[in-house]
């Protein structure tokens, strides 16, 4: 309709310039009053739709100026204000079409067929045909239609258009696929876990349409203010008919026309909701942005939003002698067929060995564990009374005591009904957690608490970590609901989860946010702002959207109508008649609707990766896990010295030496050879990880401090004092690499992810 209302008056204004250069002057003034009358039309239609909804909008002004204009004889302003008004919507249709393009892109990629194996062949069908348990075949290029299982060898996927990541990711068979991706590699086949209308894509299908849908607060400011804006207008109009006539009168209406409040508040905020969008955020609604724009208090829940929210084998405690390999590669042959999420972390801790057993004469008991036979060998997981321990060993005791301390799961393995082993599982802290928090605070979030329903000293230990000013631990979903309700009474507020138990804190909060990666339905649907990604450090950018939507905005409100402002005073002493008024309206609208799209774009210089440089950085974070390995082994061996003959420690030291020599330090050597010279091109500054080389430089030191101090000690029968200072050094080795690299994890690896 803009384009066209805009054809239709630019046709009449110019046809009517070229009859009065024909000299047909009076068919050119009927041109102009057509043109004049068709803004006229616009205006009230406009104004009609406003009143019918109770607002006054400040289209009065536009439509005072084109009677006016007409009415004192400036036939030629009267055309030129109705190319102003359709030249803005046009304006403001394109500027909504740029700046709406990530929303429509997600829309546009739905796909609606399927090619579904039947009988062993393939065919295609209506996506919404397709059921949880059967399989499909994506072929190279499409978009993954329905939540997933790799079925064969593997998948390698693009999934840009959910994360904004913009590198391939490989997916391994077993590993979940989320709708919305793009198969970027070869056909793969696909065990559908979810309908089409229950799968993630079409989730975030459902909250685009209603981001588009409801506009924001700040948009509607004009209506809002027209009535003080209009009274203005008219006051400063009469003075201008008072000194100078009514010419004058219709050049103020002219130059107050109120483009730039009409166009550029939508036009930012459609900008942020598209720039969220195109960073794996979904933001529901404008209204949704500007709250965000304005919360000064985060609440946080603990699983699975300031942890990973899954299980991960992080400790494999053995009974003396017996082989740690053996004893996981036991536990995951029977562990292989429990759909648990325990289970599976021991799976994956097995992967790269050797070839998982079969097991059979499998039994499993749902809160008490697994059990079969691994060829001749009884294997049991579970709980004490599961594997049919009456007694827990020492060594097992010892690990437990510090699991619980550290608010760590333990499960037994037991062979042939004798404990072997104890596997220590805990929910790890996200690496970006604590980093988002410190940018959080400095983007204007003045109070931080973290709610859970764990033990007060786990949750006060992890909120210590992440500078939380206030920690309630083991609070139901009805606590929880009244934590959000005290701290709304203090300021706005943001709550931030990802369960079943979350919705109805998330839907009480000022503005409510989903993890929505891995997250329950019940918490998107409650949410106002869904993170499509499984990453923490997309919430910070959330707001620094909002917030930076928000600025342009009143920006381009607060320039364009002081422009306005100063024309109005030039036109009431004369210096602005009313066609130069309309012409000089267009530039600011069109100066004001530019600078409202640059909420689409990025705020900060941005870091940008080459993929050598993504390459380098996902070599790193492999290598990580690898080490954390090898200090899970230097804590193992310092706490096994006590227990260990003198030759026995030596044995043990000189093994340690040997991994920390062979693999933490090349490892280390190479992260400053080669991960910190392309972080600091990126960070700039002057040294930017200088503390972190000095820890380097301190790894080495100690490694080869511990390497004399094993040669000083020698092979026979070290002494006590020896033993001693060798288990020192152990924790204190241990200390430092883990203090080092979750550094690294945090600030850094997670950085070059970001």
């Amino acid at each position: 309709m803009g384009r066209g209302f805009l054809i239709a008056v630019a046709i009449a204004l110019g046809l009517g310039i070229v009859a009065h250069l024909v000299g047909m002057g009076r068919v050119g003034d009927l041109l102009w009053i057509g043109a004049g009358a068709v803004g006229i039309a616009q205006s009230t239609i406009t104004i009609v739709r406003g009143l019918r909804a109770g607002q006054v909008g400040v289209d009065v002004i536009a439509l005072l100026a084109l009677v006016g204009a007409i009415a004192v004889g400036e036939y030629l302003a009267a055309s030129v204000i109705a190319v102003m008004l359709a030249s803005g919507q046009a304006l403001e249709d394109w500027a909504t079409a740029r700046a709406r393009h990530d929303l429509s892109a997600l829309i546009d990629r739905t796909p609606s067929v399927a090619h579904r194996y039947r009988d062993g062949a393939l065919e295609n069908v209506a996506l919404g045909e397709v059921r949880p348990g059967e399989t499909v075949m994506v072929a190279s290029g499409e978009v993954v239609p329905v939540d997933g299982v790799v079925r064969t060898e593997g998948a390698i996927l693009d999934e840009s258009a959910l994360t904004g990541e913009p590198l391939p990711v490989t997916r391994v068979p077993g590993e979940r696929v989320a709708s919305g991706v793009v198969n970027a590699g070869a056909p793969f086949d696909l065990l559908v876990v979810s309908s089409a209308a229950e799968s993630t894509y079409s989730g975030i299908i459902r909250l685009v349409a209603e981001a588009e849908a409801t506009p924001a607060p700040f948009v509607r400011m004009a209506d809002r203010f027209a009535l003080g804006f209009l009274g203005v207008t008219l006051a400063v109009a009469g003075v201008a008919w008072w000194v100078g006539g009514a010419g004058r009168a219709v050049a103020v209406l002219v130059v107050a026309t109120p483009c730039p409040m009409i166009l550029a508040a939508p036009a930012a905020f459609v900008a942020g909701l598209s720039r969220a969008a195109r960073r794996g955020i979904i933001v529901k609604s404008g209204a949704v942005l500007e709250r965000l724009a304005g919360v000064r208090t985060l609440l946080l829940d603990k699983t699975g939003t300031v942890t990973q929210g899954r299980p991960e084998l992080v400790e494999i405690v053995v009974a003396p002698g017996a082989p740690v390999d053996e004893v996981v590669w036991l536990a995951a042959s029977v562990d292989q067929m429990s759909p648990h999420v325990v289970a599976d972390s021991v799976v994956r801790a097995a992967q790269g060995g050797e070839p998982l057993a079969v097991p059979t004469d499998v039994e499993e008991v749902a809160g008490r564990g697994i059990r079969g036979r691994v060829g001749s060998r009884r294997v049991a997981v579970g709980n004490e009374a599961w594997v049919g321990i009456t007694t827990s060993p020492e060594w097992a005791r010892r690990a437990r005591r510090r699991a619980r301390r550290e608010g760590s799961l333990t499960v037994y393995v037991a062979v042939d009904d004798e404990a072997r082993g104890l596997l220590v599982f805990s929910d790890p802290l996200r690496p970006d957690a604590a980093r988002t928090i410190r940018n959080l605070r400095r983007a204007g979030i003045e109070r931080v608490v973290m709610i859970t329903g764990d033990r007060p000293e786990v949750a006060t230990s992890l909120g210590a970590i992440l500078g939380a000013d206030e920690v309630w631990a083991e609070q139901s979903p009805a606590d929880k609901l009244a934590v959000v309700q005290r701290e709304a009474l203090r300021s706005s507020t943001a709550m931030v989860g990802d369960g079943v138990n979350d919705a109805p804190a998330l839907a009480l909060a000022t503005v409510g946010v989903a993890m929505g990666a891995r997250g329950s339905t019940a918490a998107s649907e409650a949410a106002d702002v869904v993170l499509a990604v499984d990453r923490l450090d997309r919430l910070n950018e959330a707001m620094t959207v909002a917030r930076r939507t928000r600025r342009i905005a009143t920006q381009s409100v607060v320039a364009g109508m002081a422009l306005s402002g100063v024309a109005m005073v030039a036109a009431t002493v004369g210096w602005l008649p009313a066609v130069a008024g309309a012409i000089l309206q267009e530039g600011i609208d069109a100066a004001v609707i530019v600078n409202a799209l640059r909420a689409r774009q990025p705020g900060r210089r941005t870091m940008t990766w080459t993929d050598g440089d993504a390459q380098v950085s996902e070599r790193f974070r492999t290598e990580h896990r690898a080490v954390r390995h090898v200090l899970d082994e230097v804590r193992r061996a310092a706490d096994t010295l006590d227990t260990a003959d003198p030759p026995g420690a030596w044995r043990t030291g000189r093994m340690i030496y040997e991994r920390l020599a062979t693999e933490v330090l090349p490892h280390e050597e190479a992260e400053q050879a080669e991960l910190y010279p392309t972080l600091e091109r990126v960070l700039g500054g002057s040294d930017p990880l200088g503390t972190m080389s000095r820890a380097h430089a301190e790894i080495a030191h100690q490694i080869r401090r511990l390497g004399l101090l094993l040669d000083e000690m020698g092979t026979d029968e070290p002494d006590a004092d020896g033993v001693l200072e060798l288990r020192s050094s152990l924790y204190g080795l241990y200390a430092i690499l883990e203090l080092h690299t979750a550094q690294e994890d945090e600030n850094l690896l997670s950085l070059t992810d970001g």
